[in-house]
């Protein structure tokens, strides 16, 4: 089984939890004999890997032996790994024996290590990580200390500024107040380290920093790194879960939430787990939903209070959505939104045919809090069918909303509705933005969104006024306006052929779940945008079934049309366009933006460069080739007194900072 990638057996590394039946008949040192002569040219006589593949010992527990047969049989030819057709009967069995003798060695050896810090303390501790530059202990209380060496002693550094939830404010808004990088050496910024998924099929992450330690995910693992080095300190790893769709099935989770002792997670199967932050074990798991109903899940839960919260996707599938909050400390689930009304329920009046059984409106973004008020606020999916109305006449509640919910009890407090009785899967899965300033000279409690169907949105959050209603891109036909009663104006669109309609904007939207910021500094709203039209069909009705896709129709790119992404700033005073800065591309990235305190806006460019521009006109200051399709939005931090700047791309974590 030899294989040219260090991570190559991903295979191998499945289900922690799943029982290993032993091979039936099977001679150990027969097996061996197999073993020796196939596998361990690449990984080792005793299954620790070597030059040509990685290590497997201790991911033998965690396979189940039709599985291990299976990847003899076919290899894993895209990783380096052949195929071994000719392993069957007895001498299958005798190398599975075998193999099992070697899951003994699945338990790490840490190395103990005593060191003298420069403030006159002594730690005493397991090796998680150590170079010439830098060390990591975790020490008997499970703490992890990282070290810099000085001289015959070490110092021990932590991060002075956090990015401690998904958007580094529990609020919604990627501004950071760290100014050590500006735009005046921002010329100078560079890549300081780096850390690569080999086994992810692509990262939309958002890395967490707390205390110095950072985490990040991909579908079913987490990763605990130094984020002054970007070295490992743990690893928590599941393997994927066959049969889930989704974009959980295809490998997408976006990142943890935090609190205290513990980081939280959803699995791609629709459960929630509280990893203890410093060793990554499992501390409780909870189920959100069945994921054989078509939920599966992708993106990070929130903190609020004592509360961790999650929603699932699916939409795509007919899931019906809901927001669940459990307690963080044991992962009891202590109340339940849904977003899909069941019937006789307030809203369901506004379903009206099949379709409610399987409506859709999944929960499955990050939404944002506000703790003064103790309000959740979250975005929902579109309605499901996704193309075809004519099974769930009306508005279709709450899909396509913001819900304001009591974070205590998840009762409803207010709601608004973008897109009623949407066809276009334009679900308002946006970012949702909490900001406290002066709106038209008297100080307000705001709500911002710019949300997929091609308008921006202000609203008083504590009382859900809508206070501010404009477009943002140019192609745009669906609606002329949002009128005095707060509901789109309807526009007459364009039929293509006998089953078509050209809609503006795209399926895509006018902008979608990445990141967006607000700076005080410059009271500009920045976010990505796109301009494209589509043709949608209706292909009739569609029947719910497990497993399947619930779209009811297609659409497709607008002949001759040539998509093309703006970075956008936007006066909320207005809703006008302030300025914008046209990116090169076809318009298939996915990046989001970062606001800071040094006059600077970080950006994704369509092109695959990773930008700054000068937050007040737009003008370019910097750029690094990463040459990938972005699927994934920047944060920032501060590490032992110096600021990074951190993006996803590809199956990279690349962090940078200024020269020292």
């Amino acid at each position: 089984m030899c294989l040219s990638h260090s991570r190559a057996s991903v295979v191998l590394g499945v289900l922690i939890f799943a029982a290993v039946v032993p091979a039936q008949n099977g001679d150990e040192e027969a097996g061996r004999q197999v073993y020796n002569n196939n596998c361990s040219v690449c990984h080792g006589g005793d299954g620790l890997g070597g030059e040509h593949g990685p290590q497997i010992a201790r991911r033998l527990r965690r396979i189940e032996d039709p599985q291990l047969t299976e990847l003899i049989h076919q290899g894993r030819l895209s990783r380096g790994m052949p195929a071994f057709p000719g392993v069957t009967g007895a001498k299958l069995n005798d190398l599975i024996a075998f193999l099992h003798t070697l899951k003994s060695k699945r338990n790490v050896t840490y190395v103990q290590k005593k060191v003298q810090t420069t403030d006159g303390e002594t730690v005493d501790g397991s090796v998680l990580n150590e170079s010439v530059q830098d060390l990591a202990l975790r020490t008997a209380d499970q703490r992890i200390h990282l070290l810099r060496p000085d001289g015959e002693k070490y110092r021990e550094v932590t991060s002075q500024v956090d990015w401690s939830s998904y958007n580094g404010d529990l609020g919604g808004n990627r501004y950071s107040r760290l100014d050590q990088i500006r735009k005046s050496n921002v010329a100078s910024l560079a890549p300081n380290w780096i850390f690569t998924i080999s086994d992810a099929p692509y990262l939309e992450v958002t890395p967490v920093v707390v205390e110095g330690v950072m985490y990040l995910t991909s579908a079913n693992q987490c990763y605990a790194l130094d984020a002054g080095s970007g070295r490992e300190l743990w690893h928590f790893h599941r393997d994927r879960t066959k049969g889930v769709g989704g974009g959980g099935g295809g490998g997408i989770n976006r990142g943890v939430a935090w609190s205290g002792s513990h980081v939280f997670m959803v699995t791609d199967n629709a459960h929630l787990l509280s990893l203890n932050r410093f060793t990554g074990e499992v501390e409780w798991e909870s189920v959100l939903a069945d994921w054989r109903q078509n939920y599966d899940a992708t993106s990070a839960p929130l903190v609020a209070g004592d509360l961790v919260i999650s929603g699932t996707a699916g939409g795509e599938g007919g899931a019906r959505g809901f927001l669940a909050a459990f307690d963080k400390a044991a992962g009891k689930e202590v109340w339940r939104f849904w977003t899909v009304p069941a019937p006789g329920q307030p809203g369901s009046e506004t379903w009206k045919g099949k379709a409610i059984a399987h409506g859709g409106a999944v929960a499955w973004f990050t939404g944002s809090y506000d703790a003064e008020a103790d309000i959740v606020y979250w975005q929902t999916g579109n309605p499901g069918p996704d193309y075809d109305g004519k099974e769930r006449e009306g508005d279709n509640l709450y899909s396509d909303c913001v819900i304001a919910l009591d974070r205590r009890t998840g009762k409803l407090k207010w709601y608004y509705q973008f897109t009623p009785h949407d066809t276009h899967d334009w679900d308002a899965t946006e970012p949702i933005l909490l900001v406290d300033t002066n709106w038209r000279g008297l100080p307000r409690k705001l709500l911002l969104t710019a949300n997929r169907n091609g308008f921006f949105y202000l609203f008083d959050r504590i009382e859900g006024q809508l206070l501010l209603a404009k477009p943002f891109v140019q192609k745009l036909n669906w609606a002329k306006e949002i009128g005095p009663d707060h509901r789109p104006v309807l526009a007459e669109m364009e039929k293509v052929g006998s089953n078509g309609t050209k809609v503006c904007p795209s399926q895509d939207g006018a902008t979608n779940w990445y990141s967006a910021a607000f700076s005080p500094q410059t009271a500009l709203f920045y976010f990505q945008t796109l301009e494209k039209c589509d043709i949608y069909t209706d292909d009739g009705p569609v029947a719910w079934e497990p497993g399947k896709g619930y779209l009811g129709g297609s659409q497709r790119t607008a002949p001759g049309e040539a998509p093309k992404k703006y970075l956008r700033a936007l006066d909320i005073q207005t809703g006008k366009i302030t300025w914008e800065y046209p990116e090169v591309g076809h318009g298939e990235s996915w990046g989001g933006a970062l606001a800071t305190a040094g006059g600077l806006v970080f950006f994704c460019d369509d092109s695959g460069l990773f930008m700054a521009l000068d937050a007040d006109n737009g003008k370019p200051l910097w750029n690094f080739r990463s040459n990938q399709n972005w699927k994934a939005s920047p944060m920032t931090y501060q590490f032992d007194g110096k600021q990074y700047v951190t993006i996803a791309s590809g199956q990279t974590i690349t962090s940078f900072a200024l020269p020292n």
